[in-house]
């Protein structure tokens, strides 16, 4: 069999390649693209480096030194651009690129027109209401930390915590960048307010360090909005640099501008705070102290009467109440006759009745016996139960006696005058209860706790006092109205 000769021209590599330079140099020799700026790096060189892209294609692109001073803009990622220049490749890596000359804004980008179309949508929903906000615990016991195990983020956050107030952190480790951070977040933010196995967080705290739009979008995904929306821990955000804002900065009830910032929020100052405690007891102290001086002063300045100057009148009207009492010595005798005349009859002889009826009306012996012994027993009975009543009784009745008959001896008016009173009275008998009760010159009588003496009151007497007997003044020749006034 032959071999088959072939027309088709045969290449090398670098003609190839060369080749499909000029032709793709002169077909697309000059071009208008529009689209939105991704990856933007500006070399030492001065030449920039960046990405044209839409939704379905990337083009590499490049602006060199020399046309990047000519540019009446910074190109910045995110921006929606119009770029005018020349395709052509690159034959060392077999990929083509845009050679930008010329670049002109065409409006938001479509990432940052996401952006605000979302950040409108919450905002209609009151998502972003200030109403929203809850104020953060004071000293959270437990905080929940969402974020990247690994880089700088946690361990800025764990540095500050434990340098201000340190406490109990717990980390659920997430991605923070590409396809699938967004739904781990959602999953960390959800899982913490419906805990399983561990305590709930009091705080929880969603961080990431700074990046581009591209590397925070999954903070403005709808459903990371949402779950910390629906948080019942309140949240502090920490997300990029101060000034990279995402949706989720909006909804969170603080936002912090850095995660360092943010461990600074979860915690107060611990020894700070002690200082404070202890001033505030230092000065509850000195305050209570001065308060119960003061009250001591009030107290001192009220000049209250003596207790004995106070009860003294009513003790004097208490002694001639008890001196108009029967004595007990009566009351006990009289209450022995009548319980004297109350006597039970004898049960030997109300037996010996009992027994002589039915002896009468010829009962059977057996049947008799029987009922007698009934009624005995029933008859002691009684008596014992009489007899305890009685002693009961009895005894009640001299208990009650003997504390009267001690309270009428406590508050004798013989007892007042052993504390150094003495009792005035007219030579009429009249008690004398004040200094306009007597005339000046007029005789009066004394009565001291060992006898009585005669007086004149501011002068010389008018008519001479009655001689003074040297015995106890008796309450029953006083008349009634003068008892009843001395009352």
């Amino acid at each position: 069999m032959s071999d088959i000769i072939s027309n088709t021209p045969e290449y090398t590599v670098s003609e190839l390649a060369f080749s499909l330079k000029r032709t793709v140099e002169e077909t697309f020799g000059h071009v208008r693209v529009r689209g939105e700026l991704g990856r933007v790096t500006i070399a030492k060189s001065g030449h920039c480096y960046l990405d044209v892209k839409d939704d379905k294609a990337v083009i590499n692109s490049i602006i060199w030194k020399g046309v990047m001073s000519r540019l009446s803009m910074r190109p910045e990622e995110g921006m929606e651009v119009v770029c005018e220049g020349k395709l052509s490749t690159y034959p060392g890596r077999s990929n083509y690129q845009l050679i930008i000359e010329k670049m002109e804004l065409a409006g938001a980008g479509a990432l940052m027109a996401l952006f605000e179309k979302r950040k409108k949508m919450f905002a209609a929903e009151g998502l972003f209401d200030s109403e929203r906000k809850r104020e953060l615990p004071f000293i959270p016991k437990t905080i929940g930390i969402v974020t990247s195990p690994t880089g700088a983020v946690i361990r800025d956050i764990l540095h500050r915590i434990m340098d201000r107030y340190p406490s109990h952190v717990l980390v659920w480790p997430v991605l923070v960048q590409g396809d699938k951070a967004a739904d781990q977040i959602t999953e960390a933010i959800t899982g913490f307010n419906e805990t399983q196995g561990f305590a709930r967080p009091d705080l929880l705290i969603v961080a990431r360090g700074g990046g581009s739009m591209e590397d925070l979008w999954c903070f403005n995904e709808e459903n990371v909005v949402r779950a910390a929306a629906n948080s019942k821990i309140p949240i502090i955000s920490a997300i990029g640099h101060e000034t990279d804002w995402t949706l989720i900065d909006f909804v969170v009830d603080y936002r912090a501008p850095t995660p360092t910032g943010a461990g600074e929020k979860a915690v107060p100052v611990r020894e700070d705070w002690l200082e404070t405690v202890a001033d505030y007891g230092t000065r509850l102290t000195r305050g209570l102290k001065r308060n119960l001086n003061e009250k001591k002063t009030a107290l001192s300045a009220a000049r209250l009467p003596k207790l004995e100057g106070v009860v003294s009148a009513p003790r004097q009207r208490l002694d001639l109440a008890i001196a108009r009492l029967p004595r007990s010595d009566r009351l006990f005798e009289k209450a022995s006759q009548t319980l004297a005349a109350q006597r039970l009859p004898d049960p030997r002889r109300l037996i010996e009745s009992k027994t002589a009826q039915l002896t009468a009306m010829r009962v059977r012996p057996d049947s008799i016996r029987i009922n007698i012994d009934g009624k005995r027993r029933v008859l002691t009975q009684e008596m014992r139960t009489a007899n305890s009543a009685m002693q009961n009784s009895l005894q009640k009745q001299t208990a009650r006696l003997s504390r009267a008959g001690k309270l009428l001896d406590a508050y004798s008016y013989q007892g007042v005058l052993e504390r150094g009173y003495a009792l005035v009275q007219r030579s009429s008998g009249d008690v004398v209860r004040s200094k306009d009760g007597v005339a000046a010159g007029e005789a009066v009588t004394l009565t001291f706790v060992d006898g009585a003496r005669g007086a004149v009151i501011d002068g010389k007497a008018t008519t001479p006092p009655k001689k003074a007997v040297n015995k106890k003044p008796s309450p029953k020749k006083t008349t009634a109205n003068n008892q009843q006034d001395l009352f």
